[in-house]
């Protein structure tokens, strides 16, 4: 009985300091399957990056073809890639609980996020910048004032850089993307701030709408991975190289933003 008691005093001491006891290595669980998968956390509401869409009922855009190449690339095209919701506010704590393998989800390296989750290498480069209606006083951040109300997304580096860089005006959270667009509709914010792709997107939908000056931030994005998976995070890297050198990267951007991007920023 002394024995078993101490036993579990020491598991309870171990999950008590944060330590994860008995998760599996995703590399290995790769390898031992004959139906590999792996499982990307991808965001629903983004056009261009991730978005449903209710004709074809299926998530689509630039990340969920990069999590397919990646996926077929490290399981000798073997595998499946299984995609799961996530927002800007869900997307770590659904990776730290092991609900998914990885983010690939419009999401910025940061220091702060650094310490949390491991990250690919970058792929791909964006920037925060300013969506407005057309003919709006907004000529870039610079031109921010007192009387200009920002919406942002709750989670975002978007809403902690804006706050950062102009302390002046006021911040309006919303929960995700539809949301915050919707808001600037309706007139609730005079701009919505997130990095610039995703804000393409939205001009392409809404050409009533425009960027406005130039990006004010360099928001890298990259994969997240939990800490102690090591293995799985070279894999990707990796893989991503692999893409990236063969082409397949290249056709995948060319498909999402055909130059759409570069012509407008």
């Amino acid at each position: 009985m002394k024995i078993i008691s101490i036993f579990l005093l020491a598991l309870f001491m171990l999950t008590g300091c944060g330590q994860v006891v008995g998760t599996k290595d995703i590399s290995e669980r790769i390898d031992a399957s004959d139906n590999p998968k792996i499982v990307w956390g991808v965001k629903t509401d983004t056009n261009l990056f991730g978005l449903y869409n209710i004709q074809d009922q299926e998530i689509q855009g630039f990340d969920v073809d990069i999590a397919k190449a990646l996926t077929a690339e490290m399981t000798d095209g073997q595998g499946e890639a299984e995609l799961v919701e996530v927002t800007s506010k869900t997307r770590i704590p659904l990776l730290k609980n092991g609900n998914i393998d990885a983010i690939i989800a419009t999401m910025t390296i940061t220091p702060e996020r650094a310490e949390v989750v491991s990250f690919s290498d970058v792929y791909f480069d964006a920037g925060q910048s300013l969506l407005v209606k057309k003919g709006s006083d907004i000529q870039g951040i610079d031109s921010l004032t007192t009387d200009h109300t920002i919406i942002a997304i709750k989670g975002s580096s978007s809403a902690q850089n804006i706050r950062d860089l102009a302390p002046q005006v006021s911040v309006l959270e919303m929960e995700n993307y539809s949301e915050g667009f919707v808001a600037l509709q309706s007139g609730q914010g005079d701009a919505l701030t997130t990095d610039n792709a995703i804000l393409l997107g939205m001009v392409e939908q809404n050409p009533n709408f425009t960027l406005a000056g130039e990006n004010f931030t360099e928001e890298p994005y990259g994969i997240a991975i939990d800490k102690g998976q090591e293995a799985f995070l070279q894999e990707v890297n990796e893989a991503l190289a692999t893409i990236r050198a063969n082409g397949v990267y290249d056709q995948i951007y060319d498909k999402w933003f055909g130059g759409l991007v570069d012509e407008e920023v």
